[in-house]
């Protein structure tokens, strides 16, 4: 008897502790940073922009979800639109032309693809940019199925080692991100041409999975990075009201949508399953949000401009117009701090942002953010002489 009684204790500490790793967070209860910088506009008539990416030193790729693609000088703030022949759709919540990366003269696209009659798929293509436009596209995969609701799209996309790594949302569909035989609600990993790499999960332990699927159970995931530091792949979510939050992506994993929410509710309060944050059985993150903040495009900061930062992941957010840096050493967050927030959202100290939305640095360690308003702007952040 007090064998047994004694498993029972150590199951029941095993499993706190293992919950206990994830961080439940209030923003509200951040540190306000003390580095000293400059924000600068450089651009400014942007509508809606979505996904930026270098081509050279001196140059962005800008999206927005209006479906038009520009071309940015970040020194004279000057804009070309670079025609493209995409089929986007547009008349949705959130849809439009979404992420770009550019990557060995390749310019790899996201966006959510028409098929008429309302129905949209998220959607990655490429090409190559001559001139003011891009030439040879080709259209990379298109998830399945066709759905009609214009929202959770995911869309964010990376490239390591040569294999491309996308984000696909749930689409407002739920229990879709548990089946892996729908792309909704899943990571997708392809060699950079659209084939599925032959040690996917299909092809060694999850034979009803679609070949591109390399980990399912994600409900809106907008924001994906490599860190520099240890090669892992983060991503950012959105989960439903509250449980936002930050994680590795998992080879063959699950975490766990819409079983779990992460410490989120439904919006109408009710109970996400059973009401438990976390399981055993699904990934787990880092850091949880609630209440929400609605997590976009995370960097992990490395460079000269601010080393006090190098190793830590900056983390954009929608919701409360801000710009906040998580402190991680082996995957653990070791201390959060806000470094932007929005006039319209905060009292002083605060800067008129908006809802940020994509974040790049350069080779100097300055950085640059776009924020998803109609009348938005591109902007770099520099150490204040």
């Amino acid at each position: 008897m007090r064998t047994i009684l004694l498993i029972i204790i150590l199951c029941s500490f095993q499993s706190f502790t293992a919950f206990a790793e994830v961080n439940i967070s209030d923003y509200k209860n951040y540190e306000i940073t003390k580095t000293k910088f400059e924000l600068e506009k450089i651009s400014a008539d942007l509508n809606s922009p979505w996904g930026m990416t270098f081509i050279d030193d001196e140059n962005f790729l800008i999206t927005e979800k209006t479906g038009k693609l520009f071309k940015l000088n970040i020194n004279t703030g000057s804009k070309t639109e670079i025609i493209h022949e995409l089929n986007i759709h547009t008349e949705n919540r959130q849809g439009g032309l979404l992420d770009v990366h550019f990557y060995n003269d390749y310019i790899y696209f996201s966006y959510s693809h028409d098929h008429g009659d309302d129905y949209s798929s998220t959607a990655i293509a490429r090409g190559k940019i001559e001139g003011q436009k891009i030439i040879d596209t080709e259209i990379l995969l298109i998830a399945e199925p066709k759905l009609s609701f214009g929202v959770h799209y995911g869309s964010r996309i990376i490239i390591q080692n040569n294999f491309l790594f996308a984000s696909m949302g749930d689409r407002w569909k739920f229990m879709i991100a548990q089946d892996g035989s729908e792309h909704p609600g899943s990571i997708i990993r392809m060699n950079l041409d659209g084939s599925p790499p032959k040690d996917n999960p299909k092809f060694i332990n999850q034979p009803s999975w679609l070949p591109e699927i390399y980990q399912i159970g994600v409900r809106n995931p907008q924001g994906m990075t490599v860190s520099p530091f240890n090669d892992d792949i983060y991503i950012s979510n959105h989960g439903p009201k509250g449980g936002d939050f930050i994680g590795v992506i998992n080879k063959g994993g699950n975490y766990g949508w819409p079983i779990i929410g992460w410490g989120g509710k439904n919006y109408d309060n009710s109970p996400i399953g059973d009401g438990k944050p976390f399981k055993d059985e699904y990934d787990k993150p880092l850091i949880s949000w609630v209440p929400s903040i609605a997590p976009s495009n995370i960097q992990f900061y490395k460079g000269g401009m601010f080393k006090d930062w190098n190793g830590d992941l900056l983390v954009t957010s929608l919701k409360y117009h801000m710009l906040i840096k998580l402190e991680i050493e082996n995957n653990k967050v070791l201390k959060e701090e806000i470094i932007l927030r929005g006039c319209k959202m905060h009292k002083k100290p605060c800067h008129d942002i908006g809802r940020l939305r994509d974040i790049e640095i350069d080779k100097n360690g300055n950085i640059y953010i776009i924020s998803d308003e109609d009348e938005s702007f591109l902007f770099k952040m520099k150490i204040k002489n």
